[in-house]
């Protein structure tokens, strides 16, 4: 194995390491399960490393990768999420919040919300907040544009109301 791919690697792995937190804290619940499926993306995204197109920014081809790994995981096992802990609380932190305390109230409670939609309206959010544009989200998730910026409108008006009933 040649050592220069593996240091490189780890180097761009650490230095986009937030968008895996992102995602593993998404789907799933406990922390066993984060550790699981964050070995399964480090793992699909070294064997597909030497496929990666550099004409693209690296983040959106992390992000492809690590969200359909995401998907799949569950799409695999469907009980899997039966399987959390009730009693462990639900992180839906989407970044390692652990160095970024500087967050406001008003985002963690964002992330949380997200994290309470369903896989593909959770995957949207995530591309959605990174500033992707929806051509590019829904050549990711492999629908159509419109039906991206239809589930974005969507998602938000959901988001505002969680806000208000929040609020009230």
């Amino acid at each position: 194995m040649n050592t220069n791919k593996k240091a490189l690697f780890a180097q761009t792995m650490d230095q986009h390491k937030g968008i895996v937190y992102k995602i593993v804290n998404s789907y799933c619940q406990n922390q066993d399960d984060r550790q699981d499926l964050a070995q399964e993306i480090l793992t699909t995204m070294w064997l597909a490393y030497d496929n990666y197109n550099k004409d693209y920014k690296f983040s959106t081809w992390m992000y492809r990768i690590a969200l359909n790994v995401a998907i799949s995981y569950y799409r695999k096992d469907s009980k899997r999420e039966d399987k959390a802990n009730a009693n462990e609380q639900c992180i839906v932190h989407i970044a390692d919040f652990s160095a970024q305390d500087d967050k406001s109230e008003d985002v963690k409670q964002l992330y949380e919300f997200i994290g309470k939609l369903d896989k593909l309206n959770k995957a949207i959010m995530l591309l959605y907040l990174e500033d992707e544009p929806h051509q590019s989200i829904a050549k990711s998730l492999g629908i159509s544009k419109t039906n991206v910026a239809t589930r974005i409108g969507r998602i938000k008006e959901t988001l505002k109301n969680q806000f208000e009933k929040q609020g009230a």
